[in-house]
């Protein structure tokens, strides 16, 4: 397969044929002005290699398939490479990022995925401004807008709707906007904390969380990494380069200059 453009040299194709191991995700994308969301971004092209070199063998370690959610899906890349590595991915975003691309590219790629060890993805809206005391996540529509029946078809094709807790939280590209800072980390600390059993004798399994970033405004990332609600660590260079190389993606360090990753536990 060939290697895939950096994202900044692709914004303006409305359509996007992306390799990942033996699979080729066909990605709709809008670059209009109107979201960020609706286009690929250098971090989830970073953070999608970065997965499929760290977690490749993640279906047969488990005799149950292990739960991710994704907070700003936008086209669907990253969720589809988790499902392909044997995830049950919930993926989210706003409203109008899910009806414009990421349902779409979701249901278009999910029947094309390796039969024997993919999972499935749930497409769901979650707004980071509503606070976690009114999410519902019996809806299959949307976490934070309920919808007045829950009839809607499931995308997935599993019985229930994906809820916490989660094994795996991840996010690329939202840490670009002074206002959602907050909202995005108090999301972040809800589903650490959500669906887990404090009273149980059972030691707690708390998610690995991974964050990927483009350091366009370093003042900005660096407050926000200060704001995180758990301790973070960057995934150093030479590990990132090396997870290029293994995903076949050709590029110079000027393409992408300034991305990085950064994970943690979500033990609160």
């Amino acid at each position: 397969m060939h290697s895939p453009l950096p994202a900044h040299q692709t914004k303006h194709l409305p359509t996007l044929t992306y390799p990942f191991i033996h699979s080729a995700f066909h990605l709709a994308q809008s670059s209009n002005g109107t979201s960020h969301g609706t286009a690929l971004w250098l971090g989830a092209q970073l953070l999608s290699a970065y997965l499929a070199a760290e977690f490749k063998d993640v279906h047969s370690r488990s005799t149950t398939r292990p739960r991710a959610v994704e907070l700003g899906s936008g086209i669907g890349l990253t969720a589809l490479a988790l499902a392909s590595l044997g995830y049950d991915v919930l993926a989210t975003d706003t409203a109008y990022v899910c009806n414009s691309v990421l349902l779409r590219n979701i249901k278009t790629n999910l029947p094309s995925l390796p039969p024997t060890c993919a999972g499935t993805v749930q497409v769901r809206e979650l707004d980071w401004l509503v606070s976690s005391d009114m999410w519902n996540w019996s809806d299959p529509s949307s976490v934070t807008s309920p919808t007045q029946s829950n009839e809607a078809p499931k995308m997935s094709g599993i019985e229930d709707t994906l809820r916490p807790p989660f094994d795996l939280i991840v996010s690329s590209d939202t840490l670009y906007d002074e206002s959602l800072l907050d909202p995005f980390f108090t999301t972040l600390q809800a589903l650490c904390t959500q669906g887990r059993d404090s009273t149980s004798s059972t030691p707690a399994k708390y998610p690995l969380i991974l964050i990927a970033l483009e350091r366009r405004d370093p003042a900005l990332i660096s407050a926000a990494l200060a704001r995180a609600p758990i301790s973070l660590v960057q995934v150093p260079t030479k590990k990132l380069k090396k997870a290029l190389d293994r995903s076949g993606i050709r590029w110079d360090g000027a393409d992408w200059d300034g991305v990085e990753i950064w994970r943690g536990v979500g033990r609160l």
